[in-house]
């Protein structure tokens, strides 16, 4: 089996260098890594080229999140693509291996895989993940794959696709963010499958302010009206949800006995995030019961256990690229 891997990045000379080592390690050798620019003023285009990294360039104002996957998609010579974001990395050395694996069900035509966050002292220097953060990854990647899943939710920071599907249904660049469930949602439509598969795991680096939750919220708002017209998100459902995900939250919290550290950031994090979301709302109708589940409702409060890997995870050495 092989595949060509796509990473959108911009100025990522930090983070860069871990995930392509860890590609470096995978059990799946013959792997086309194809890296879309946008403009990096860092080391990123050096580094991926010292990897073996085919360089695609994109302008920044021209630059989408469908446009920059098309674009790399578009130069990649395999038949099944895998796509990360460039400040990713793999935990386990056969994740591009389980991420392909549903693919030998013909109808299938996506899969994603499972992404956590960092955590202190994991690795010396990289950014931390916000508290809120890791229960949304909770929530959104669980600890239990799902080969045909119901509903068209997947993320393009680890997931791959059927090139010869994008061939008939690119992916949508006008869209401010979203452009994976709008592929989703299509694939859907013409009977395909859609695979989640938690034992392809990845770490995702995410170290916002306020701010940038905020942002970044809105633009998937943006993008969620227009791929759903009827959607709604109203000034109710802003305060009900960051309540019922603060209080959430807060719970976990105390189990873990991190309350007292980590309260104020859950706060400005899940207000930052439901204020953005109502901000790129604004319209009206309602969200498919599901689907709204799977974006806004907080995680559950029920134990769960974890399933056990006998695969040992990657051990990255290498310090961050300076």
């Amino acid at each position: 089996m092989n595949c060509s891997l796509v990473v959108r990045a911009f100025n990522e000379a930090r983070h860069l260098p871990r995930l392509l080592e860890g590609v470096r390690q995978q059990t799946l050798r013959d792997v086309e890594i194809i890296l879309v620019d946008s403009g990096s003023t860092d080391d990123t285009v050096k580094i991926a080229e010292s990897y073996g990294a085919k360089i695609i360039h994109i302008d920044p104002t021209d630059f989408t999140f469908g446009r920059s996957l098309n674009l790399g998609i578009a130069a990649s010579t395999r038949e099944l693509v895998a796509v990360a974001s460039a400040h990713v990395y793999p935990v386990y050395p056969d994740w591009l291996e389980r991420l392909l694996e549903p693919f030998a069900d013909s109808t299938v035509g996506l899969a994603y895989g499972k992404q956590r966050g960092t955590r202190p002292g994991v690795f010396d220097g990289m950014e931390t993940t916000k508290y809120s953060e890791h229960q949304v990854f909770a929530r959104w990647f669980p600890d239990v794959s799902d080969l045909r899943q119901t509903h068209p939710f997947c993320n393009n920071a680890n997931a791959a696709i059927r090139r010869s599907l994008w061939e008939k249904h690119s992916y949508d660049e006008s869209l401010t963010g979203l452009e994976d469930l709008a592929w989703g949602k299509w694939l859907q439509s013409q009977g395909g499958g859609i695979a989640y598969v938690a034992e392809a795991e990845i770490i995702h680096i995410h170290d916002e302010t306020p701010k940038g939750v905020r942002n970044r919220y809105r633009r998937e708002a943006m993008a969620f009206k227009q791929i759903y017209p009827e959607a709604h998100f109203n000034i109710y459902d802003f305060a009900r949800m960051t309540v019922s995900n603060i209080f959430t939250d807060s719970i976990h919290a105390a189990r873990e006995r991190v309350l007292h550290k980590v309260f104020p950031e859950i706060c400005w994090f899940r207000t930052c995030q439901f204020w953005g979301t109502y901000q790129g709302y604004r319209q009206s109708a309602e969200l498919t019961w599901n689907l709204r589940q799977t974006f806004y409702y907080p995680r559950g409060l029920e134990a769960e256990e974890k399933p056990k890997r006998e695969v040992e995870p990657i051990q990255y050495n290498r310090p961050y690229y300076d």
